[in-house]
């Protein structure tokens, strides 16, 4: 790829880009956590530069990183959310339900990560089949979780070879991956060659409406190439020969869509009405016109001078400031405003994989969730937002020195933890 010709060409439909949805400037990979050894090492950052096509309206990244190199040693483990996996484990009852599976069925899952979703199949006796990227993720659903792995990434070719192997899946799963395939027609065109002629498949990625609304221009960085709303992911679809027959609004990263596809000629299935209903939102709500993707810019541009301002008066008035967590929209946020450690100390997560390191860009020190009842900041600055609420359960007790929350997006909140574990007792 060449990548002196800026912008190049959509990836789905192949017009030339040209219209900017937002620049973020410089950043680097969210997911290559730096290790102490490395500190005094320069890193690479990618210009972090989403355009919108102006044919097809898919939001998109160039690719400046070789997917092979982004899922490499992927730190990124599902289960080591709560929530996420009470979302697995409710969609897999509820699927399986809805679709009637069986010991005699076949479910796959497209990016499987460690098996968090499959092992709720596996619990069902129905037989699952995980193809995932990242050798050191796939490794542990195999060894630690006994999940039907292969290691390698989807396409048209690994459609073809997995159907000689296995036949063909009755469910055909893809959660938050469909945003991370530099080829979308590969992609796309492999699950229609890998689909079984009645079966299902159900996708979830986030929803560009949301992401919009919400100015979650966080959720932006170089893992997620596309952005997508979905009249574009209808389009796409069929022009590969499925038929989106329902979807659903999810409260989960923020906002995301959840798909149910079939094959074109499959006269199975009726085509609800959830699914007019969604095209007909994104239509009034202008995602059909330009205007709609060149305002972003701005309100994402308020949004930083909102942040900075947060850090610098707190800093000024002497408070110290903690992360939590070490998501991938915490880089894209930290980069993108230029918050270092001049502005928080240091961050938590729960994932031991990444304690120890620092953030990449920012260099913000990561240590376990313990570091914060020892030196008891201020503020705790939530990066993950989409899982607030968790957070801040788990960490209520920063009341007892009469400490905050401060989630930044939408729009920068500070929450006085009291208030947070008064609510949350009357709610539960």
């Amino acid at each position: 790829m060449n990548h002196h010709e800026t912008p190049g060409k959509c990836r789905f439909c192949q017009s030339p880009l040209e219209q900017t949805f937002v620049d973020l400037g410089m950043s680097p990979l969210c997911q290559d956590h730096v290790k102490p050894e490395e500190l005094n090492r320069m890193e690479p950052f990618y210009p972090l530069h989403a355009y919108v096509c102006s044919s097809c309206f898919l939001v998109q990244l160039e690719e400046f990183v070789a997917p092979a190199e982004i899922f490499n040693d992927y730190a990124y483990f599902s289960s080591y959310s709560e929530s996420w996996l009470k979302h697995a484990r409710a969609y897999v009852d509820k699927i399986t339900e809805r679709l009637e599976l069986r010991s005699d069925n076949l479910v796959a899952e497209l990016a499987s990560n460690d098996g968090y979703l499959l092992q709720y199949f596996v619990e069902k006796n129905v037989p699952v089949l995980g193809i995932e990227p990242a050798p050191n993720v796939a490794e542990y659903a195999i060894a630690k979780r006994g999940i039907r792995t292969e290691n390698r990434f989807f396409g048209l070719n690994t459609a073809l070879e997995l159907t000689s192997k296995y036949g063909k899946p009755d469910l055909l799963i893809g959660n938050n991956v469909l945003a991370h395939v530099p080829d979308i027609n590969d992609f796309v065109s492999g699950m229609k060659a890998f689909l079984g002629p009645q079966g299902v498949i159900t996708m979830e990625f986030p929803h560009l409406l949301r992401l919009v609304e919400g100015n979650q221009f966080d959720t932006i960085y170089h893992e997620h190439f596309s952005y997508l709303s979905f009249t574009t992911v209808e389009k796409i679809f069929k022009y590969h020969g499925l038929s989106i027959f329902d979807v659903e609004e999810l409260s989960t990263h923020g906002g995301s869509l959840r798909i149910y596809a079939k094959h074109r000629e499959d006269s199975s299935k009726t085509i609800l009405p959830s699914v007019p209903a969604l095209l007909k939102k994104e239509l009034e709500a202008g995602m059909l016109e330009m205007s709609y993707y060149t305002s972003f810019e701005k309100n994402v541009r308020q949004t930083k001078m909102k942040i900075l301002e947060f850090f610098i008066e707190a800093k000024a008035n002497g408070k110290t400031i903690a992360g939590y967590g070490a998501p991938g929209k915490g880089n894209t946020l930290l980069n993108y405003c230029g918050v270092r450690t001049d502005f928080i100390d240091y961050t938590v997560d729960r994932n031991p994989n990444k304690q120890g390191n620092f953030l990449p860009g920012t260099l913000i020190p990561i240590y376990e969730p313990a570091m914060i009842r020892e030196t008891k900041p201020d503020y705790v600055f939530i990066l993950p937002w989409n899982l607030k609420e968790e957070i801040m359960e788990s960490m209520s007790f920063i009341h007892e020195w009469g400490g905050k929350f401060v989630i930044p997006i939408p729009e920068l909140k500070v929450l006085d933890s009291q208030w947070w574990s008064q609510r949350y007792k009357r709610a539960s």
